[in-house]
């Protein structure tokens, strides 16, 4: 576990709102707040990613002595309120889907449900940690996803806008789907292999190409991937790797590959790949690197080009196209004993107008395809019978109806933490990355496509419906 203590990474108004609800003797009131997203701009999922580190974050909340002085010096709050920071700690319960789940716009990924303070406290670390992790884990998985089947690296470490977003967008990146990274700390924290060969700097130390090729040789017979381009890459760069290879062969060594960071990579590709296949080196991996994404990928496949390993960096770890998911946290119920109050946020945008209550989430998965057919968003005392027929249809077009049969209900929140103590048990990040595969593997290609997916059907149960249109009825004064 992170060891951190991240209490004071919130925004002030949530300080100012936990001091008001002190002066008002709210703070044993239970709320419950969702947190999800309402758009992605490349695609129509998100892969969920960073609950280890939300609950870290969680565990460790506590005030220091240093913290409470600050925020006495900012004459902005209450003597008792403060003296109250001093045995601030996170009690409540949280409910979210497990890393690597596939998760639709409106589907809370986590619910935190705690005295209205904790939870208040809590909105931005949880979306800072939920929707960094969460953007990165899906931007590789429709990276890895393009190369249908190609091994994916992670190499964003100089590209990361900050040393944490590199260490834990690697982490993300391997849940969306990468083999490794790059980061030497990445991989030293969540146990994943680190990646990486020589630079071009390397080359550029030695007299000629090909001492340099040699002397890495020597150093690494086993693991000799070499990078052909920075001279000429086919006049010398591949040649010269291939002279290097015969002496590694000599020796009974069989050599790893290439690598290309430059130039057009499926002309190159191509090219080198004859030449190694004519010098007797079918099995020599060619890997590439230079500003790759899914779509630069899907390119390089159209045109045939040969390529084993992709190296993908900057636009993987910043998310180029879409550089921040719009994750939100919002009050959906406070709790009156064991009843639950459903609240909703009202917009003249419907993107905007929330769903209420305390809720639970179900996928519905063919029995014979094992496809998922389409996501329930129920009230947390609904259960879906997959015994009988489900009608599901659409929250704005009612009439818009399909009979579901012959499905399996699978309920996607898990417990993570009750009564303040984790209640689950974290998978490693190799499991995750499996989940991963698994959850993507249950959805037909058409919601997958990286271009204008086909949208999958996420709906409102019948008790959730009615229950919002009861609340926008009564904002709207229809109901007295």
């Amino acid at each position: 576990m992170d060891g951190r203590n991240l209490t004071m990474l919130t925004d002030y108004y949530e300080l100012t709102m936990m001091n008001a609800y002190y002066l008002k003797r709210m703070t044993d009131t239970v709320a419950v707040f969702d947190v999800f997203f309402r758009a992605y701009d490349e695609s129509n999922y998100v892969i969920a990613a960073g609950l280890q580190q939300a609950v870290e974050y969680l565990l460790n909340l506590h005030f220091t002595d240093e913290d409470i002085k600050y925020l006495e010096s900012t004459n902005g709050f209450d003597k008792g309120f403060l003296e109250s920071l001093k045995d601030f700690k996170f009690t409540g319960n949280i409910y979210a889907v497990e890393e690597g789940t596939v998760v639709f716009p409106t589907e809370p990924l986590l619910i935190v449900e705690a005295p209205i303070n904790q939870a208040q406290l809590v909105e931005g670390a949880l979306l800072n940690i939920l929707n960094f992790q969460t953007l990165i884990a899906t931007k590789a998985a429709r990276i890895c996803r393009a190369t249908d089947g190609g091994s994916v690296l992670e190499f964003g470490l100089r590209r990361a806008q900050a040393p944490d977003a590199s260490i834990y967008g690697a982490r993300a990146a391997v849940i969306g789907g990468c083999d490794t990274t790059s980061n030497v700390l990445a991989a030293q924290m969540f146990g994943v292999p680190p990646a990486g060969t020589h630079a071009h700097s390397w080359v550029m130390a030695f007299p000629t190409e090909i001492d340099a090729f040699r002397a890495y040789a020597e150093i690494y017979p086993d693991k000799c991937l070499l990078l052909v381009d920075t001279y000429d890459t086919l006049k010398s760069g591949v040649p010269n790797a291939i002279k290097v290879f015969d002496e590694l062969k000599a020796k009974g060594i069989k050599p790893f590959g290439i690598r290309l960071d430059s130039g057009d990579l499926a002309y190159l590709s191509k090219q080198a790949r004859k030449m190694l296949d004519d010098a007797g080196y079918k099995n020599a991996k060619i890997c590439v690197s230079g500003d790759l994404d899914e779509y630069v990928i899907q390119s390089l496949k159209l045109q045939g080009a040969c390529i084993d390993i992709y190296g993908v960096g900057t636009k993987m770890i910043t998310s180029s196209h879409t550089p921040s998911l719009g994750g939100v946290y919002k009050l959906s119920a406070l709790k009156d004993g064991n009843k639950y109050i459903p609240k909703m946020k009202v917009s003249d945008n419907p993107i905007k107008t929330t769903n209420p209550g305390r809720k639970s989430v179900y996928r519905l998965i063919d029995n014979h395809t094992k496809k998922a057919l389409a996501d329930i968003i129920t009230l947390y005392d609904e259960k879906i019978d997959d015994n009988e027929d489900y009608k599901i249809t659409s929250e704005t077009e009612r009439w818009k109806t399909m009979i579901l049969t012959d499905f399996t209900a699978v309920p996607l929140l898990k417990n993570i933490i009750i009564g303040g103590k984790v209640v689950y048990d974290f998978p490693t990040l190799k499991q995750i990355k499996a989940k991963t595969k698994e959850n993507l593997d249950a959805f037909w290609d058409e919601y997958k496509r990286n271009e204008k997916p086909q949208l999958f059907k996420v709906d409102l149960s019948d008790k959730l419906y009615s229950t919002k249109q009861k609340l926008i009825a009564a904002t709207r004064g229809e109901i007295k």
